[in-house]
Formats: structure tokens, sequence, C-alpha cells
């Protein structure tokens, strides 16, 4: 039975799941425990706070939260299906793989479903280096491919060094340098995997041309090109998939998060079908007991029919250009604090000032009703992921929200500069002595 006390619910919280997030958010005065949430809108457990969710878990809730459409396919789905046989042939997988296919160009046809993002590109990963017969990996600096054995190995080293972790077999190169990447392609790169638009990063937008080249140096190369969709995909950036407005078909797609419909956990990785040699020669050789369970195989089919819709991709762009109309209204308003948009579609980064800015602009966001959140690999950017249902009435509030935000912010950011050079100096001190 779950406790109702909201401060019994932080202890208990704190106690057995993570004492760390717990001190956290008491710090900075977040103490939000999930409560009643529909649409944008999340819900403090006491009533007393609501916050427009302008995150999105990354893209989790890219139609909001328990969308009516996606809660109802769950319940009709529950009368018929459970989590099916992974050993098994199953309509459901089927249905949505075919569905996946006929979204997607090329021959990238065949799908291998997971749980979750980290699965879906430790997949990716394996059948890259038992195709080609090669052990490493290139993949950007500050990147972000999930928390698992192979994709934490290809993603920033502040996930891997605490746990002692290493990935001598694998190279990071700066996102858009073409030639740091060509110098990196060595005979012995089984793969390059990218994010379109890598979001941790923060919301860094590929250069023209520069997935062109990558795509060419792969080719030229005999390595395979992967292309992690988790959140950029679904219609997050104005097209189903991000990498369509860029000219390219990658080898293998890995997608994710929007999957779920906020709903039901489901990832996939989607690969041309030439690389479904292995699975053909030992069919059984991967498995994931959970990956591709029949019920989120239909909530992900709904979620694939809304988000392919021409009417849906439309407003997303519509709401897009009004978005970045009201920004750039801000940034002449505040230009030292808010120096710079990086945008496509939906998948927007806020540039501030400095390292203070975006956890300042984070908790002033907060203290406005909205849930915004600096990106980790660079917290001079505050990511903006608005659910793709907003409406134009909702951008329009959300925009006075944020001018006081942002005013707020600017104030904080000085504070928290003071506090950490104060930190600094007494560390410095306490060392020297």
């Amino acid at each position: 039975m779950l406790p109702l006390d909201k401060k019994d619910i932080i202890h208990d919280f704190g106690k057995y799941v993570s004492a760390g997030k717990v001190s956290f958010y008491n710090k900075y005065g977040m103490d939000f425990v999930m409560g009643r949430r529909e649409g944008p809108w999340l819900h403090d457990i006491d009533g007393e706070k609501r916050l427009f969710n302008c995150h999105s878990n990354g893209g989790v809730f890219n139609l909001g939260h328990r969308s009516a459409e996606i809660t109802e396919t769950l319940r009709s789905a529950l009368d018929d299906l459970d989590i099916g046989n992974h050993h098994l042939i199953s309509a459901e997988r089927a249905t949505l793989a075919k569905q996946l296919a006929n979204t997607l160009p090329g021959d990238l046809n065949v799908t291998i479903f997971s749980v979750g993002g980290g699965e879906a590109v430790d997949l990716a990963l394996k059948i890259a280096m038992g195709h080609t017969g090669r052990k490493r990996i290139v993949s950007a600096k500050g990147g972000y491919h999930g928390h698992t054995g192979l994709a934490i190995a290809v993603g920033d080293a502040q996930y891997r060094n605490p746990f002692g972790l290493d990935n001598a077999d694998h190279i990071q190169v700066p996102f858009n340098d073409e030639q740091a990447l060509a110098d990196a392609l060595t005979s012995d790169v089984a793969a390059v995997i990218l994010e379109t638009v890598p979001a941790t990063l923060g919301m860094v937008i590929p250069d023209p041309g520069y997935l062109k080249t990558v795509r060419e140096l792969c080719d030229k190369n005999g390595s395979l090109l992967i292309m992690d969709e988790v959140q950029s995909g679904l219609g997050r950036t104005g097209t189903l998939w991000a990498f369509e407005s860029y000219g390219i078909t990658p080898d293998m797609v890995i997608m994710g998060k929007g999957l779920s419909g906020g709903i039901y956990p489901i990832a996939a990785t989607v690969i041309r079908e030439p690389l479904d040699a292995i699975f053909k020669k030992e069919p059984f050789i991967h498995i994931s007991t959970f990956g591709g369970a029949e019920l989120g195989c239909r909530v992900a089919s709904k979620v694939l029919e809304i988000s392919s819709e021409a009417s849906f991709l439309d407003a997303v762009n519509d709401r897009a250009i009004q978005i970045r109309q009201s920004l750039e209204r801000l940034q002449e308003k505040y230009p030292k604090f808010f120096v710079g948009i990086r945008q496509k579609g939906l998948m927007i980064g806020l540039e501030l000032r400095d390292i203070y800015a975006g956890p300042a602009l984070t908790k002033a966001a907060y203290d406005h009703d909205i849930l915004m959140i600096y990106a980790n690999n660079d917290k001079r950017i505050c990511q903006f992921l608005p659910p793709l249902t907003i409406t134009a009435e909702e951008v329009d509030w959300i925009m006075v929200q944020l001018d006081q935000a942002m005013d707020k912010a600017r104030k904080l950011r000085i504070a928290l500069k003071i506090s950490e050079k104060t930190k600094s100096f007494f560390r410095k001190h306490s060392q020297g002595k």
C-alpha cells in the first residue's frame, strides 16, 4: 500500500531508493513528488503545485501524460494479450515491425525489440562487431547512449569512471568535426554511432552536409552507421525520423522512449536486411524476455500511427515556428543571459551565458511551474522539450512563465557562481594544509 503522507514518501524514497536524489532536491527546494498527471501537466502528490512538462523525459511523453488514445489502447489490449513469449512467433511483433519498416527508407526492415534504449544500443553494437569482424566503435564526445554495458562504453566518461569501466576499444571525436572522424576511421572500426541531435550534449544541431559526409566516410571505410533516435525520433524534429531531413540512410536505427507512449516500455533496433545474417543462422542467439512485449507492441503501434500522420507533423512544425519567434523575443530582452537558440522542430536547446546559468534556469523555471532540465554534458544549455501535442495557447502561457523565470535565473546564476567559487577556494586551501 502506498504511503499517503508526502513526508513519508520522501523519507522512504531516500532510505530505500536514492538518498542522493532526496538530498539534491531538498537542497534546492524542489521536493516534488509525482502525483496526478494528465496531458502536459504533472501534479505534486499533495496537490499544491503543478508543472508544465517541457522536458518530456527525453521524449517519453511526446504525446503528453496518459494520452487518452494510448491508455485506451492498453486497456483494450489487456482484454486478450499479456507479455507473450519471445521464443514464439507473434502477430503483435510482426504487425509493429512491418509498420516500422514502412516508415523507414531502403532495406531497413528487420526489427529486434528491447525493453529500453540502452539494451537496443547494446544489440546494435553487437551486430556491428559481429557483422564486420571488427571491435572498435566511434562515437561523439559528450554523447549519451544509455547506461548498459556496451552503451555506456561509447558514452561520456563521467558515466563510466565511477564504476571503474573503460572504453579502450572505442574512440570518441567531437560532433560536427568531419576531419576528426576521418582520422578515427581506421581499418578496425566496426561502426560509428551518433545521436542525430545529441540531447545530453546540449541539442547540438548537425552542420549542413555533416551527416552525409559521415555516411560517405563509413562507406569508404567499410564501417556501419548507427543513428540513435531514442530522443530525436517519432516526430520530435518535425519529421518522423530526424535523419530524414539530412538525406541519409543509416545501417541501423535505435528507437525507444516515445515509442512507449509514456505507458508501456518498449524499444527497438531496426537493421538493414543484410545484417540479419547472424540471426538467420542462429535465430535464438539474442533474446530479450520482456523486449517487444505484446502489450507494448500494441501501444507502440498506436504511437506510430499517431506520430506519422501528416497533420500531426504539420502541427509540430507550426508550434516550432511559434516557439522560435517567442524565444527570439526573449533573447532580445535578455541578450547577456540567453545567448542562443538550438532548434530542430521541437527539439530545442536554450544556450545560456555559462555553466551556472543552466542550473539557475532549471530552478527558476521550476519555481514558475515549468519542468526544464539543463543538459548534463553542457550545463550552459537548458533542454526545452515540450510535448509534441502542445497547443498555441499553451505556448503563449509558457513564454510568459519563461520570461519571469529568465529574470529570476539571472540573479540566481550570480549566487550559484559565488557559491561555487567559495567552495573552490576552501577546497584549494584545505588541500594546501
